[in-house]
């Protein structure tokens, strides 16, 4: 669901607009490593300034533990709008958008505490692994129908538009109450506001567009409650803003679809492009659970973030970062430390559960990771049950790989099966 981190909210985090593409772009024949550019970086050392592309600077941290420990330090703010010098370069509408208190209510990933605070408390009780392993039978279900959709229409399909991309969107919409048939409007507005080059007038009316769906959404619920988490919260918090109810349902929406989307896709991808690891697992399904671990691991599908800003002057690894700076985590760099990871550009799926930043750390850390977790444990296991001889329908250097957006993926999948 995150990132996680995995998971990013409405109109933020456009400084990635400005970061030059050798940053996000893969190496042509390496879809799953992170860039030429910034594996070399990461090994050179665990802390990195950068020159963005409109020439300000910044600072990359690429280290495991230097990673761990940007985010757990509340030196270093999770609200980048709170800096003049960041406000500055963003366009007039985003600034105006980015200093409304209306547009930031809810918005809790860029909040620091205790405002954080007080809205993680509202949800954790709706994410625990308790819960989410109670709605395996239903996730079980919605892989199957969808399953039976693709052998039903033949032998090949785009596991993308088929399989990767509805299930966790339905999976989430029924989680918060919204009618799938709406899914449409969501996904395609939620995919502007991950386009790194999206104009910012087209950032603009893309939130404002789903600002307004979601409004209507939470008067219908208002009205008349129904046994989902937007009614749960409606009931159980009722001094919540219509403002804050939309940033935290658009927030989770967004976030619970676009990320496992993307690990779905990906993951497949990678599988077929290592069929020693993939029959590993079609033998021997119990090895899923360390396999999705691994998967989240090597593919590390946020290729920049998280994003903090540092309030004072710190010190990480021996080198001094002034305040007032932005500081960038590479988590795909950072999850191939080889202090930590032997065989660090290895797919290894019986690696077994191994420590990752994929769903970030500290208190911001992925809220709906255990989610994920059984959506791609359930979607992994039957893709492989049900179709055998899975296989890409094209060259794998002609799978359109998401590197303009900030959730890295592929745009398209075509496959097919015996």
């Amino acid at each position: 669901m995150t990132s996680p981190t995995v998971s990013r909210g409405p109109s933020q985090d456009r400084l990635a607009l400005r970061l030059p593409p050798e940053y996000t772009e893969r190496t042509p024949g390496c879809p799953f490593d992170p860039s030429t550019r910034l594996t070399r970086m990461g090994a050179e050392g665990p802390v990195h300034q950068v020159t963005m592309g409109d020439g300000d600077t910044a600072w990359l941290i690429t280290g495991h533990e230097e990673a761990r420990a940007v985010l757990a330090d509340p030196r270093f703010s999770s609200d980048r709008f709170r800096s003049e010098r960041v406000l500055r370069k963003l366009p007039e509408t985003l600034r105006q958008r980015m200093t409304d208190p209306a547009v930031r209510a809810g918005n809790f990933i860029t909040m620091d505490a205790p405002e954080h605070t007080r809205y993680r408390k509202l949800l954790t009780g709706q994410f625990t692994v308790r819960r989410m392993r109670q709605l395996t039978p239903r996730i079980q279900e919605i892989v199957t129908e969808h399953l039976d959709a693709m052998l039903a229409s033949g032998n090949r399909a785009d596991l993308v538009q088929a399989f990767a991309l509805p299930v966790p969107s339905l999976v989430i919409c029924e989680l918060l109450g919204v009618a799938y048939e709406d899914r449409a409007q969501f996904q395609e507005r939620s995919g502007t506001l991950l386009r790194l080059n999206a104009p910012a007038e087209d950032v603009v009316k893309a939130a404002d567009e789903l600002r307004a769906f979601m409004r209507g959404l939470i008067r219908s619920k208002r009205a008349e409650p129904t046994d989902d988490l937007l009614s749960g919260l409606i009931t159980s918090a009722p001094d919540l803003t219509d403002d804050e109810l939309v940033g935290i349902s658009l927030l989770l929406l967004i976030a619970g679809h676009e990320t496992t989307a993307n690990m779905l896709a990906l993951g497949t991808f990678a599988l077929l492009e290592h069929p020693e690891e993939l029959a590993k697992l079609r033998d021997d399904p119990s090895l899923i659970d360390g396999a999705v671990e691994e998967l989240l691991r090597y593919l590390s599908i946020v290729h920049l973030g998280p994003v903090r800003t540092t309030l004072e002057e710190v010190e990480i690894a021996g080198v001094r970062i002034p305040a007032d700076e932005t500081v960038i985590i590479n988590v795909p760099v950072a999850n191939r430390d080889p202090r930590v990871y032997g065989d660090r550009d290895q797919l290894d799926v019986a690696r077994g559960r191994v420590s990752h930043l994929a769903f970030g750390h500290g208190i911001h850390q992925c809220l709906g990771q255990q989610l994920a977790r059984v959506e791609m444990a359930v979607g992994f296991t039957e893709l492989l049950r049900r179709l055998p001889g899975l296989r890409l329908d094209l060259p794998a250097s002609e799978v359109p790989l998401r590197s303009d957006m900030l959730v890295y993926g592929v745009h398209s999948l075509p496959v097919a099966w015996d």
